[in-house]
């Protein structure tokens, strides 16, 4: 287990000019991640070190977007001006997280503009929507080589996340302890002021940190 992505619901300026914006806070450009069409959304993605990359999405006028609790999840932040939306962690076998949440897996795939597919299945998005300290779990069904990750050249990291929740909590989600999938990041937890979810996210840029 371990962490695979931080997403970030577009703002009113929609996905362009979300992307356009915080690539220009953190020296790099987002590149177009595709459509989702299970889920009725679309993203742009910037990759980073260790594994791991950032999403920006942006909810579509689809009637998936209605029915996939994603869609509902992205739709919902961004209707509050956007933002970070949440945390997900990649494992190996989804099926441990299936029988601990008692629901099925989504298939979840996406296109990208020079037509390559991305597959995987993804569970525990209601438990986002209800709670969002709480991350969702992937399991990637396409090879390392096209993971959203790829061709990082490690110059862009994640240093330090600020969540607002109980650690306690999140590790009973995760079936154990939360700090498995973020051993390689600093983690800040605070008492949530209102709702809970992630409050910043810093990162190590050639430029020097930059908090968003």
């Amino acid at each position: 287990m371990r962490l695979d992505h931080l997403s970030y619901a577009a703002g009113p300026d929609g996905l362009a000019g979300t992307a356009a914006r915080l690539g220009e806070l953190l020296g790099a450009e987002f590149v177009d991640g595709g459509v989702h069409p299970r889920f009725g959304t679309r993203n742009r993605t910037l990759a980073l070190a260790n594994d791991t990359y950032l999403e920006i999405v942006e909810v579509l006028d689809h009637p998936a977007s209605d029915k996939a609790p994603f869609g509902q999840a992205v739709r919902a932040r961004s209707a509050l001006g956007g933002g970070w939306l949440g945390w997900v962690v990649k494992v190996r076998d989804i099926s441990h997280a299936e029988r601990r949440l008692g629901r099925e897996a989504v298939q979840g795939n996406r296109h990208r503009p020079d037509g390559t597919e991305l597959r995987w299945k993804q569970v525990g998005v209601n438990g986002l929507i209800s709670d969002p300290q709480l991350p969702f779990f992937v399991q990637w069904q396409t090879s390392k080589e096209l993971h959203p990750s790829a061709g990082a050249d490690g110059s862009l990291a994640l240093e330090r996340l600020e969540i607002a929740g109980d650690p306690q909590r999140v590790s009973e989600w995760l079936g154990q302890s939360v700090e498995a999938p973020l051993e390689d990041i600093d983690v800040e937890w605070v008492a949530p002021n209102g709702t809970p979810g992630i409050m910043a996210v810093q990162f190590r840029t050639p430029n020097g940190l930059v908090r968003i």
